[in-house]
C-alpha cells in the first residue's frame, strides 16, 4: 500500500480561532487555561480532518502557539538572558516575551529578531547564540501533544526541526563565535528527545532539515554526517524531510545519512526524483512531495499518475506521497468559499483538498485508475478549462508588455541631480521624520469597510467616513510633529489585497487566511490572469489628504514584486512576465499621483528579497527581472518627484547591488530588532541614496523610550552621513493601537529633534 502522510497542517484554524485566542490572552481577557483549551481543540480537529482524508502518519508537533523555530529554541532551553529564565521549564509567557517583547506576566524586554522562513512570507523568531550557551530539555509540549494524539487513536509522526537547520537559522550574538560549535550542546538534547519518543511507542519521527536545499559550506556537510550517526535510534525510524528546493550537490549526502526515509520537494525540483531513486539504498522510504504545499492550484491528477505509476512499480511500499512541504503556507479549506466565482473555484485546492488529492493518487496507484475515474475526469477537465479560459489572457496587456523599452526603465537624471531638485521642492529638515504608511485600524474602520462591501453602506457615506479618518490621521501627525505625512490607509484591508481588488486578473477569498507570524494572518489574493488597471486606485484619497495640509503627503503604493510574492500566483507563465504586467499597472498609478500634485510617492517592495532563489547560481536572473519591474513602475516621473521604497527584514548584503540598481531616492528598512546591524551592508557598499533605518519595532507592543531611539539614531549617524538619514518606524502601524502609536511617534520625533540640535551645535562649533 502507498503511504499517505503530511508534513504539517495550518495551525491558525479555519476561522482563525488561534489568532483570536492568542490576542484575548495577550490582552488579559482570557487565562492560560482558555488558551490551552482552544489550542487542544484545534489540534483534535486538525488531526481528525487529516485522518479522514486518508493521512496514515499524522504530523504532531507542527502545531505552535507562535512559531516552530521558537518552539525548538524553547524546547532546547535556548533563552537569551534578558528574559530572566533561570533554567528548568520555559513557560508560555517567557516564550511570548521572546517573540513579542511582552506577555501577561514577566518584565517587558527587547523581542528576539524575526526574519523570513527561507523564501516564504512566514516569519520565524531567530535563535540567539553565545559561546556560553548551554542547552537542556526545557519543554514538555511535544510529548504532551504526542500523548493527546495517541489517546485519540491516531498514529503520531512527531515533527522536529533538525539540529543543523536550527543552528543555521540562528545568529551568533558574540563576535568570532561560530554557531556550529554549539552542535556538541545540541546533539545530546536531541538524543534525549528521541529516546523519550521511542519510550512512548512512537515509530516514525519527521526531522526537518530544509537547509539541505541550500549551498552549504563543507564543514556543515560534515556536521550532518557526525550528527545523524550519533542520533541513530534502533527503536525509531527517522524521516529526513527537505523542501523548498532541490538537494543538488547535497543529494548524495542526504542519501547516505543513517535515516529510514527521505522526503523531497518534487514540485519545486522534480528533476531530483530519478536521482534520488537511483542513489537511495533499497531499505529507505522515499517520500515524494507531489502536491504543491505553497500554492493553491488544483493538481492535474492524470498527469501526476503518468509520472508516478512507473515509480510505484519500481518502489512499491517504499513510495510515500505527501505535499511538497508543510501546508502551513496555504488556507485551510476551500469548502468555506461559498461566494467564490465558480469558474475560478474549480481551479483551486486548499489544505484539505490537497490531502484529498493525495488520497486519490494513493488509491489509483494501489488499485487502478478506474477506481477514481470520476475525480480523475473532473481534475483533467478543470485543467483543460483553465488553460482555455478567456479570463486568463488579455491581448492588450500582452502587447503592452512586449512594447516595454529601455528608456522606460530610467529616470531622466542620476540621483545626485535629482536630490538637489527634491530638496529645494520639499524643504525638509535634517533627519526628516515620517512613517511607513498605515495607521491603526480600529474596529469601527473595519466595520465601515465590511458594511460598504456588503452593500449595507452607501458609497457617499463610505467616502465621508474614510475622509474623516484621513483627516484624523493628518491631524494626529501634525500634532506629533512629523515632517512627511501619510493619509493612514483606512480604506485598505491589506497592502496587496487592496490593490488586487482594483486590478483585472485577481480573485479573492473570504476565509483564505495564512499565518505570517504569531497571530498575524494574511489573505493572499489569487493572481490568475493578465493584469490590467481599469482606473486610478489611490489618487482620490491622496489628493484629499494633501488638501488638508501644506506639508508633503506621501502617495502609498505596493510594488510589483511584492504584489507578486504576496499573492498566490498563476503557474502558467514565468513570474517575471506577470511582474512586468503589474509594474505597468503601478506605473500608470504613479503617473496619476504625480499629476495630482503628490511630491513623494512610496512604492513598497517589502518582499523583494523574499523569493530570492535559495541557490546563489539562480540569484542574478531573479534580481535582474525584479529590479527591472521596479524601475519600470517608478521611472516615469520628473526628477523633482521623490520615490521612496520600503523593505522588510532581509539580509541586505546579499542583494545590496540590486537595491542600489532600483535607484529609489529613499529606502526605509526594518533595523530596530537587529540593533542597526542591517545597515552594515549599506555602509560596506557605500550606498549613495537616502536611507531611513527603522528605530521603532512595530511588531512589539512596547513603546520605545526616547533614549533607546536616540541610541539607534546615533549608531546610524556614525554609519550613514546625517544629510542622507531619515527617521521612521520599522514598518506600518495598522496592527497597533492609537495610544501606543502616539506615544512611540512622539518619542521618535523628540529623538530626531535632539539629534538635529546636536548636529547643529557640532556644525556651529
Amino acid at each position: 500500500m502507498t503511504t499517505i502522510h503530511n508534513l504539517g497542517f495550518p495551525r491558525i484554524g479555519a476561522r482563525r480561532e488561534l489568532k483570536f485566542a492568542l490576542e484575548r490572552y495577550w490582552r488579559g481577557e482570557a487565562d492560560r487555561a482558555a488558551l490551552a483549551q482552544t489550542a487542544a481543540a484545534l489540534r483534535r480537529e486538525h488531526w481528525q480532518r487529516q485522518a479522514q482524508a486518508g493521512v496514515e502518519w499524522l504530523p504532531v508537533g507542527d502545531f505552535s502557539l507562535y512559531d516552530q523555530v521558537l518552539d525548538t529554541s524553547v524546547m532546547l532551553g535556548c533563552v537569551p538572558s534578558r528574559f530572566g529564565h533561570a533554567g528548568g521549564a520555559v513557560d508560555v509567557d517567557t516564550m511570548f516575551r521572546m517573540a513579542r517583547g511582552r506577555a501577561p506576566s514577566g518584565e517587558p524586554a527587547s523581542a528576539c529578531e524575526m526574519t523570513k522562513w527561507f523564501d516564504t512570507n512566514y516569519h520565524y523568531i531567530v535563535p540567539e547564540f553565545h559561546a556560553d550557551t548551554r542547552l537542556a530539555l526545557s519543554s514538555e509540549a511535544l510529548f504532551d501533544q504526542v500523548r493527546e494524539a495517541q489517546a485519540l487513536g491516531h498514529k503520531p509522526k512527531p515533527v522536529l526541526l533538525g539540529p543543523l537547520s536550527w543552528l543555521w537559522l540562528g545568529k551568533s550574538k558574540e563576535a568570532g563565535f561560530d554557531r556550529l560549535d554549539l552542535l556538541e550542546e545540541v546533539i545530546p538534547v536531541y538524543g534525549e528527545i528521541l529516546n523519550r519518543l521511542a519510550a512512548m511507542g512512537v515509530e516514525w519521527v519527521q526531522i526537518d532539515e530544509p537547509i539541505l536545499v541550500l549551498d552549504l559550506p563543507l564543514r556543515w556537510k560534515q556536521a550532518f554526517e557526525q550528527a545523524y550517526h550519533r542520533l541513530q535510534q534502533r527503536q525509531l525510524k527517522l524521516l529526513l524531510a527537505t523542501y523548498f528546493g532541490g538537494l543538488e550537490d547535497n543529494l548524495t549526502l542526504a542519501c547516505t545519512l543513517p535515516v529510514a526515509g527521505i522526503h523531497i520537494d518534487a514540485v519545486t525540483a522534480p528533476e531530483q526524483v530519478d536521482l534520488l531513486v537511483s542513489h537511495s539504498p533499497a531499505y529507505k522510504v522515499l517520500s515524494l512531495g507531489v502536491v504543491d504545499g505553497r500554492n493553491i492550484w488544483r493538481s492535474d491528477l492524470g498527469a501526476l499518475l503518468d509520472w508516478l505509476e512507473p515509480l510505484h512499480a519500481r518502489l512499491g511500499e517504499r513510495l510515500w506521497l505527501a505535499p511538497s512541504c508543510s501546508l502551513l503556507h496555504v488556507p485551510v479549506d476551500l469548502a468555506q468559499e461559498s461566494a467564490l466565482d465558480d469558474e475560478i473555484r474549480q481551479w483551486l485546492a486548499f489544505a484539505v483538498q490537497k490531502l484529498d488529492e493525495l488520497a486519490l493518487l494513493g488509491r489509483a496507484l494501489d488499485e487502478d485508475r478506474d477506481t477514481i475515474s470520476g475525480p480523475l475526469a473532473e481534475s483533467s477537465g478543470a485543467a483543460e478549462r483553465r488553460k482555455a479560459s478567456p479570463r486568463i489572457h488579455n491581448p492588450v496587456v500582452q502587447k503592452r508588455v512586449s512594447a516595454i523599452s529601455d528608456i522606460m526603465l530610467h529616470r531622466k537624471h542620476p540621483y545626485a541631480e535629482r536630490r538637489r531638485l527634491q530638496h529645494a521642492r520639499l524643504k525638509l529638515p535634517l533627519f526628516p521624520t515620517t512613517t511607513i504608511g498605515s495607521f491603526p485600524q480600529t474596529g469601527d474602520i473595519r466595520k465601515i469597510r465590511r458594511d460598504f462591501k456588503a452593500g449595507e453602506l452607501g458609497e457617499a457615506r463610505y467616502i465621508s467616513a474614510m475622509q474623516t479618518e484621513i483627516a484624523h490621521c493628518i491631524e494626529q501627525q501634525t500634532r506629533i510633529g512629523l515632517d512627511v505625512l501619510v493619509h493612514g490607509e483606512p480604506e485598505r484591508n491589506d497592502m496587496v489585497e487592496y490593490f488586487g481588488e482594483q486590478l483585472d486578473g485577481y480573485a479573492f477569498t473570504r476565509h483564505g487566511w495564512v499565518q505570517s507570524y504569531g497571530s498575524r494572518c494574511v489573505k493572499p489574493p489569487i493572481l490568475y490572469g493578465d493584469i490590467r488597471r481599469p482606473r486610478p486606485m489611490t489618487v482620490a484619497w491622496a489628493r484629499h489628504a494633501q488638501s488638508l495640509t501644506s506639508q508633503p503627503v506621501k502617495g502609498m503604493l505596493t510594488g510589483p514584486v511584492t504584489m507578486l510574492n504576496w499573492s498566490f500566483v498563476r503557474d502558467d507563465q514565468p513570474r517575471e512576465t506577470t511582474a512586468l504586467q503589474l509594474a505597468l499597472a503601478i506605473r500608470d498609478e504613479v503617473a496619476d499621483l504625480e499629476a495630482a500634485g503628490i511630491a513623494i510617492i512610496q512604492i513598497d517592495e517589502a518582499a523583494l528579497r523574499e523569493k530570492l532563489p535559495l541557490r546563489k547560481a539562480a540569484w542574478q536572473h531573479y534580481l535582474d527581472w525584479t529590479v527591472r519591474a521596479f524601475r519600470l513602475c517608478s521611472s516615469g516621473v520628473d526628477d523633482a518627484t521623490q520615490i521612496h521604497t520600503h523593505m522588510c527584514y532581509s539580509e541586505f548584503n546579499d542583494i545590496i547591488e540590486a537595491i542600489a540598481a532600483m535607484d529609489s531616492d529613499v529606502i526605509t528598512i526594518e533595523t530596530s530588532r537587529s540593533d542597526m546591524e542591517l545597515l552594515d551592508a549599506f555602509v560596506d557598499f557605500e550606498y549613495p541614496n537616502e536611507i531611513g533605518p527603522g528605530v521603532y519595532d512595530i511588531h512589539s507592543p512596547n513603546v520605545p523610550k526616547v533614549e533607546a531611539m536616540m541610541a539607534l539614531l546615533e549608531k546610524a549617524a556614525h554609519l550613514i552621513p546625517a544629510e542622507r538619514l531619515w527617521v521612521n518606524p520599522d514598518c506600518g502601524l495598522k496592527t497597533r493601537g492609537w495610544p501606543e502609536v502616539s506615544a512611540a511617534l512622539e518619542n521618535m520625533v523628540a529623538a530626531a529633534q535632539i539629534l538635529r540640535q546636536r548636529h547643529a551645535k557640532a556644525a556651529a562649533g
